[in-house]
């Protein structure tokens, strides 16, 4: 058997869109797939872990660290802008997410005096699903099929 694909959901602040996130992955996927929620902050990363993550770590090293080891990467946009949600993205998360194998899934939200052009301004829980049910559906379908060729 396969193992479980890991999804790294990384969110600061609050942490509610990260959660948002968690939540509509699990209700999707339930346990077929592990997430590590990657907190900025500690509250952000609790509040993720009430959402139903497996696992999850705060603060710089634990998601430079983390990411490297994903098949996927979901957040919001700001995740790689140096600087980003108040200054708790720094310049080496920013960096990490970026460079990092995996593949990675922004919600466009404009928080950060960032515009994404042609992208509609949906609200949240209608990107999140988009998110979950379009993207990381057919990505984690493509890694099944090609699990099946080998």
């Amino acid at each position: 058997m396969a193992m479980p694909k890991k999804i790294c959901v990384i969110d600061g602040q609050g942490g509610s869109i990260g959660s948002a996130i968690i939540k509509k992955i699990k209700e999707t996927f339930g346990e077929s797939v592990e997430i590590v929620a990657l907190g900025t902050n500690a509250i952000a990363t609790a509040q993720m872990l009430k959402a139903k993550a497996n696992r999850g770590a705060s603060g710089e090293n634990a998601i430079v660290q983390t990411v490297s080891k994903a098949d996927i990467v979901a957040g919001p946009l700001s995740i790689v802008l140096a600087h980003a949600m108040m200054g708790e993205v720094t310049p080496k998360i920013a960096m990490a997410v970026a460079a990092c194998r995996a593949a990675k899934m922004l919600l466009p939200l404009n928080q950060e005096n960032v515009s994404v052009i042609g992208v509609s301004s949906l609200p949240l829980p209608h990107l999140v699903g988009e998110l979950v049910d379009n993207h990381i559906r057919k990505y984690l379908d493509g890694l099944v099929a090609m699990e099946l060729k080998v």
